[in-house]
């Protein structure tokens, strides 16, 4: 009698497995399945970081052109009144003065302010990049140098050629 009704019980797991299908993963499938997601996240994230990192590069530089175009509106009316910070200028709310990587952005008026003229950023031939003012985010790194040629400087986005070149230091070349 105990074998007979072992046999029924184990049948009729059998059965129910059966009817609903319920099998259950292997290890073999699940280690698989853990491979092919490592392979793609392996793939795609450093696809998305590189993605974000240009999207912060094209934001700075698009934040540095309108604030040049206010201070060049400001030395179209006269030139010597270019103000001592960009804190003093009325962007009405709408740019922060802060680049994407939480830095600020960097000035320096040069135009009629000879004495600013040392603390300006360089070419590689130690020449100032622009005679009316000097606007520029630190980058990533939040470091920077005079120099352009610096290591720490290679990363900035800045203004160059009194606003002929917007972009990364290491494409600039005079």
């Amino acid at each position: 009698m105990c074998k007979g009704a072992g046999l029924r019980g184990r049948e009729r797991g059998r059965a129910l497995r059966r009817m609903r299908g319920a099998r259950g993963f292997t290890l073999v499938e699940i280690s698989i399945l853990i491979l092919i997601v490592g392979i793609v996240a392996a793939i795609a994230v450093p696809n998305v970081l590189h993605y974000l990192e240009k999207n912060k590069e094209a934001t700075a530089v698009s934040d540095i052109q309108t604030i040049a175009s206010r201070l060049q509106s400001i030395m179209l009316e006269d030139p010597t009144a270019l103000p001592a910070d960009l804190a003093s200028i009325n962007f009405g709310n709408v740019l922060p003065l802060i680049d994407p990587w939480g830095n600020p952005y960097r000035y320096l008026p040069l135009y009629g302010r000879p004495e600013n003229l040392n603390g300006s950023r360089k070419d590689h031939n130690l020449h100032p990049i622009n005679s009316d003012f000097d606007l520029y985010s630190m980058g990533p790194d939040g470091q920077t140098r005079r120099a352009l040629t610096a290591a720490p400087s290679r990363d900035d986005i800045l203004r160059a050629n009194d606003g002929a070149f917007i972009g990364k230091a290491s494409a600039y070349d005079p």
